[in-house]
């Protein structure tokens, strides 16, 4: 991956080396387009045409204060879907089409209403996101002028240029893909997502869309999706603020030649759900890896918690620490941070059974530094990319990995101007 994106910024150091080769999902359709929604000459506006037959599931931010498109797609979701109607996800950047009062609500029935129209669908089948600066009322009209274009230039193959439609601070477009044989045939999944700040676990940390040509209908299609969440995007967290706009949109065609998914138990399910969590832990770390300024990719992994829920208090509150991200920043082997932040977590912990280590090496046990603690090889394993933190709380059995990456100057020059 060249080291400058299309908007001249660098590129995340933590980026993969090239965007992924994404099998077709037959019954999927993406078009991408420049409506100038906050910047001339720039893709900005991603269509998604779906096939008669496709079931839709979603998971949404928790925020109070969620955008129009999310409460829209969130009371579309609720009721019964109509299969035999095709559908339609409609994505702009620039502009996150949150706390606009009714106008937001009116530029959502705007858009919806052009995908609508264009691609001969209900309204009620299209489902819209927005991502981008909070407050500013959505210049729909800009989006709704290419939405013929759009529908004339739907291909296959576009589920690329889509990723790069729905960036905004991002550095890299975010792509992943499963597949496996299933009874009758192969089952395909892609994913494309963006997501570099205000990125923390809430549901769904950023904005996904996953698409796959599996047979399931939606009520089991959404408890296959919510399985996956709190060990995959409710995982990770940048700077611990949690968007108004997030949106996550699983479609599944049923175009696969494959037995129908109808059953949980069943080995095609298992194997559907593995696959499913496998692009949405792979999407996830992408978001820690492209978080602003970020230079280091983190695991945290707690174990030995008395609680599932303690094991992930300290866990986010490790990763959310200010003090310990600048000090892996600073590649300084603080391990009394992250003393701090199991203590300040409100979990049960116990100072005399507590072992911290950073990869392989204990720093920290029986309430005071480890006797084997080299502070020279500490620090030597800060200076790499990829880390792992690890807390034993000696407590139980219960335990979660969560993600994160470093807090650097890059992410205050991205923010502080981020409107400008």
């Amino acid at each position: 991956m060249d080291s400058k994106s299309k908007k001249g910024k660098s590129v995340s150091p933590l980026a993969p080396k090239s965007f992924p080769e994404l099998p077709v999902i037959r019954g999927v359709e993406f078009a991408s387009g420049a409506a100038g929604v906050k910047y001339k000459g720039r893709t900005d506006v991603m269509l998604a045409r779906l096939a008669p037959g496709t079931a839709i599931a979603g998971a949404f931010t928790k925020s109070s204060t969620r955008a129009a498109s999310v409460l829209d797609c969130q009371a579309k979701l609720a009721g019964k879907q109509d299969l035999s109607q095709g559908a339609a996800i409609i994505v702009n950047s620039g502009n996150a089409n949150a706390f606009t009062g009714r106008n937001g609500q009116d530029s959502v029935d705007k858009v919806t209403g052009g995908v609508a129209s264009v691609l001969s669908i209900p309204r009620s089948r299209v489902f819209s996101s927005s991502t981008g600066v909070i407050g500013e009322p959505l210049p729909a009209d800009r989006i709704t002028a290419i939405i013929g274009d759009l529908g004339a230039n739907l291909s296959e193959d576009g589920a690329a240029a889509a990723a790069n439609a729905i960036m905004t601070t991002d550095t890299f477009p975010k792509g992943a893909k499963a597949s496996f044989k299933a009874e009758g045939g192969t089952i395909n999944i892609v994913g494309i997502a963006k997501g570099s700040g205000m990125i923390a676990p809430d549901m769904a940390t950023m904005l996904v869309y996953i698409f796959t040509d599996a047979m399931v209908e939606p009520g089991l299609l959404q408890r296959l999706l919510s399985k996956q969440l709190e060990t995959t995007f409710n995982a990770i967290t940048v700077d611990s603020d949690t968007s108004t706009s997030d949106a996550l949109i699983l479609a599944a065609t049923g175009k696969s030649e494959a037995e129908p998914i109808t059953d949980m138990r069943s080995a095609t399910a298992r194997a559907f759900t593995k696959a499913l969590g496998e692009v949405m832990t792979d999407l996830a770390h992408q978001v820690v890896k492209d978080g602003e300024g970020a230079t280091k990719f983190v695991e945290v992994n707690v174990t030995g918690a008395a609680s599932v829920q303690d094991a992930h208090r300290v866990a986010m509150a490790i990763a959310n620490s200010p003090l310990v991200k600048t000090a892996i920043a600073g590649e300084d082997a603080n391990w009394g941070r992250v003393v701090m932040a199991v203590g300040k977590s409100g979990a049960q912990a116990d100072r005399d059974r507590l072992t911290i280590r950073f990869g392989d090496m204990i720093l920290a046990e029986n309430g005071w530094r480890a006797p084997s603690y080299d502070e020279a090889a500490a620090s030597a394993y800060m200076k790499q990319d990829h880390l792992v933190l690890g807390v034993d709380l000696g407590l139980g059995k219960a335990k979660r990995t969560v993600w994160t990456c470093d807090l650097t100057h890059g992410y205050i020059d991205i923010n502080a101007d981020y409107r400008s």
